[in-house]
């Protein structure tokens, strides 16, 4: 058969078939790979850019000026990342359902209503003259990567060209992100609906605030009726099965360590990052040189410069910050089914009016509605149908009221002292983080960053709010320079890892809720005893797999007697390990099964069996890992009405229900992993596979989800290790949250700082670099953080020239 019949055939075989055929899909896939060897000719470009690409897959840029760089940065970006942007750009501005079809109009619809895309174009005005700049030189590096290179294959699946990528594309993205990190509202409509089914004391006790002494307030009027039953939210549900849960466990650790506890004398900086994880991962990690940039470290795709890293002087990173920005506001509306004005303080206003349409793919447009009080949009219809009829909510939010994130970055990645990074961090309002920053001169410091507002003393921000009355206004926000700082701490060092970063006595509320603080203390401690710290030590570190948690509860569960000898043989498995969620530990996997059946009970004699599955399930999946300080705590009073099933006419007791969970997660382990206690190793039931954000998924034909995904291994760490890898309480063991990346920066020999992230640099189908560093992430390995061109050149694999056009140069 000729050719073209051969190319005849093959257009006629769907695309998703194709992708999906051994041998014809790794085919199909390089022709789409990047080009990454030889000159190409671009429009656009003053001079010669360089493109280095170490064994890694990272690229190093070397351009003459910073226009020709930042060019360069969206090039290699859209190169490897052509389709994350584009799908992050869609999720952003509301656009999914355009592509996809119908099942996507929820999540547009709590998109618009939410105006991301809004916020972008009014906030691009306000972008300082440098940094619209680098956006305008980043724009036109992904669109002649767009012009120049194949599509990547998802294009092809779903029958899409991308549009030209634009600067209010990069905002886009970083809006996306401060609402990834920002899932405040998902905790204050949490405890509303616990406190409409269960009451205040369970809400609390479930929620647990850190400000113990003062109780949950919670107005008459916030008492929401229509909570009641909710099942499901399709428009938030939609949201977090795209962007990934934004519950309590988003974060980080970070940690500086002063040269006077360090072996080289100078201080080391380290940080990893923990999120939802998939496939491609959602950092990139380059190198930039040429006009005042000389920076390495980890970049997000769809936004230039460097997120984390060092720029040869400096070196910052970041964790979760978590505070509290975001307000419900229960509203009066004139008319519900068809509102034109709110009441505010007695008088009647005009509601403010936005009318989009979203486009669907497969069926007709939708217009959407959006109608605004002062505090922001009203969300109910746009979270969830069944909210329609419940009291209106509008969700004020800080972030709309922020600075474009882009001027504070570009001013870390300039900055040469503490004086300059304050300055830059002081321009980071959104999402509020957590700064770590080291730098040559032997300094360490902690900075936090956020526009957190300053509340009513009746308003603690922990459920929904009056909005009629006047009473509950924000009054400013926390001035800049009375956040939380530090430079050159006593101790020696620094450490966050979303735990609460005040002390009692601080005047501000940053936020109700933090993350149990034992990953903080963990890493506090193993800082503590050691005075010659090595970047060895930090990996190390990075690498701690112990469990406070277990350390605090295992003498209550091996206090319970064996009933068989199944149980027994788990008993032995939990009283030989060493505490560490190691893959190859048995003892892990009996602890965590025992835990779970634990919580159950607990939750089902305070919620009902209905509402603790629900709490567990994804809908509730948002209060991340609050409930094991209730659960210690518990531990210690054994008569406790928690431990009492209320549907019983015994009173059980904690050892009644310790017992009864044994036997259950005995049973349970054996169902799905065999009798043998010897094979539930923590690796075999705990595993991690990076999931393609849309082809991965359940509904997807299995060869094409195969592709689509990662090889599944298995995964170290639980929910409160420093190495962290989580799973959903109602889904165990499967990891759909853990550690991204990880850097440790060595001021005193930037040669011997070192870095990873997983599962690797391409996005593309069969590609080398696609899943290449996950076996170096699940073992805490890592490769050299390239900086110096000599290093680089040492561990080079392709060069890439882009020249400018011959029209160009004319």
């Amino acid at each position: 058969m000729n050719p073209l019949r051969w190319l005849q055939l093959l257009r006629r075989i769907p695309p998703a078939l194709a992708v999906a055929t051994p041998g014809l899909g790794p085919w199909l896939a390089r022709r789409r790979w990047p080009r990454l060897q030889g000159t190409l000719q671009v429009d656009g470009l003053r001079g010669p850019v360089e493109i280095l690409r170490d064994t890694w897959g990272t690229p190093h840029l070397y351009a003459q000026d910073e226009q020709d760089l930042f060019f360069a940065q969206g090039y290699v970006h859209a190169q490897d990342r052509l389709w994350q942007l584009d799908f992050g750009r869609l999720t952003g501005s509301g656009l999914l359902a355009s592509v996809m079809g119908p099942r996507l109009v929820p999540m547009d619809r709590l998109m618009r209503t939410l105006g991301l895309r809004r916020m972008a174009e009014q906030a691009l005005p306000r972008v300082g003259a440098e940094s619209r700049a680098i956006l305008d030189a980043y724009s036109a590096g992904v669109n002649a990567r767009i012009a120049l290179e194949p599509l990547p294959l998802e294009f092809t699946l779903f029958g899409t060209t991308p549009a030209p990528w634009t600067p209010v594309d990069t905002l886009v993205r970083g809006n996306l992100l401060a609402m990834m990190l920002g899932g405040n509202h998902r905790l204050e409509l949490l405890r509303a609906r616990l406190v409409a089914e269960a009451g205040e004391d369970v809400a609390a006790l479930l929620l647990p605030t850190h400000a113990p002494q003062t109780p949950l307030i919670v107005p008459p009027e916030a008492m929401l009726e229509g909570l009641r039953g909710v099942k499901s939210l399709e428009g938030l549900d939609a949201t977090d099965a795209v962007l990934g849960d934004p519950n309590i466990v988003s974060g980080s650790n970070n940690w500086v360590v002063h040269g006077q506890r360090t072996a080289s004398g100078k201080p080391l900086l380290a940080n990893d990052i923990h999120i939802g994880l998939g496939l491609p991962s959602q950092w990139y990690e380059n190198g930039l040189h040429g006009g005042r940039f000389n920076h390495v470290g980890f970049s997000l795709p769809g936004v230039p410069l460097v997120v984390i890293g060092h720029n040869g002087h400096s070196a910052w990173g970041m964790s979760n910050l978590g505070p509290d920005t975001q307000d419900f506001y229960v509203e009066k509306l004139d008319d519900p089914k068809a509102p034109r004005r709110y009441e505010y303080q007695g008088a009647w206003h005009d509601l403010e009016v936005t009318r989009e349409t979203l486009p669907v793919r497969g069926g007709p447009s939708v217009e959407v509605v959006i109608h605004s009080t002062r505090h922001g949009p009203l969300v109910n219809k746009a979270m969830g149908r069944a909210l329609g009829d419940a009291e209106p909510m509008a969700l004020r939010w800080a972030h709309a009221e922020s600075l474009p994130l882009i001027d504070a970055l570009l001013g870390l990645n300039l900055a040469k002292g503490w004086t300059e990074f304050r300055a830059a961090c002081a321009l980071w309002e959104s999402p509020g983080q957590n700064f770590v920053y080291a730098d040559a001169d032997g300094n360490v410091g902690y900075q936090s960053t956020g526009l957190i507002p300053l509340r009513a003393p009746n308003h603690q921000g922990t459920v929904p709010v009056p909005g009629w009355t006047g009473e509950y206004e924000w009054r400013g926000y926390i001035p800049f320079e009375e956040l939380p700082s530090s430079l050159n701490p006593p101790a020696g060092f620094a450490v966050t890892a979303n735990n609460k970063i005040t002390s009692d006595d601080y005047p501000y509320a940053i936020a109700s809720n933090w993350f149990p603080g034992y990953r903080a203390r963990r890493i506090t401690d193993l800082l503590a005893a050691g005075t010659r710290h090595t970047v060895e030590d930090m990996r190390r570190i990075q690498a701690e797999t112990y469990s406070l948690p277990a350390e605090l509860l295992r003498p209550y569960l091996l206090a319970v007697k064996p009933e068989d000898d199944a149980q027994a043989k788990a008993l032995a498995e939990l009283a030989a390990w060493d505490l560490r969620f190691e893959v190859d530990r048995t003892g892990a996997t009996v602890f965590q099964a025992w835990y779970i059946h634990v919580l159950r009970a607990l939750l089902r004699h305070k919620l009902g069996p209905k509402l603790a599955e629900r709490y567990l399930d994804g809908e509730y999946e948002r209060h991340g890992s609050l409930h094991m300080p209730l659960v210690v705590d518990l531990m210690s009073k054994p008569e406790d009405s928690w431990w009492d099933d209320p549907k019983t006419p015994e009173r059980e007791t904690r050892d009644d229900v310790l017992r009864r969970a044994l036997g259950e997660a005995v049973r349970w382990l054996a169902k799905h992993y065999g009798a043998d206690a010897k094979g539930w190793t923590w690796g075999r039931v705990h595993t991690l596979t990076y999931q393609h954000g849309v082809l991965g998924g359940p509904g997807i034909p299995g060869p094409l989800r195969r592709a689509a995904n990662s090889r599944t291994q298995p995964a170290r760490g639980d929910n409160y290790s420093v190495d962290g890898a989580s799973f959903q309480w109602s889904r165990p063991f499967n990891v759909i949250h853990g550690t991204a990346l990880r850097v440790v920066i060595d001021l005193g020999d930037l040669s011997r700082s070192m870095s990873i992230h997983a599962p690797g640099q391409s996005e593309h189908f069969f590609h080398p670099h696609r899943e290449d560093l996950m076996d170096l992430s699940q073992q805490v390995q890592y490769h050299p953080l390239l900086y110096t061109r000599q290093a680089v050149e040492s561990h080079v694999r392709n060069t890439l020239t882009l020249q400018p056009s011959p029209k160009r140069l004319a």
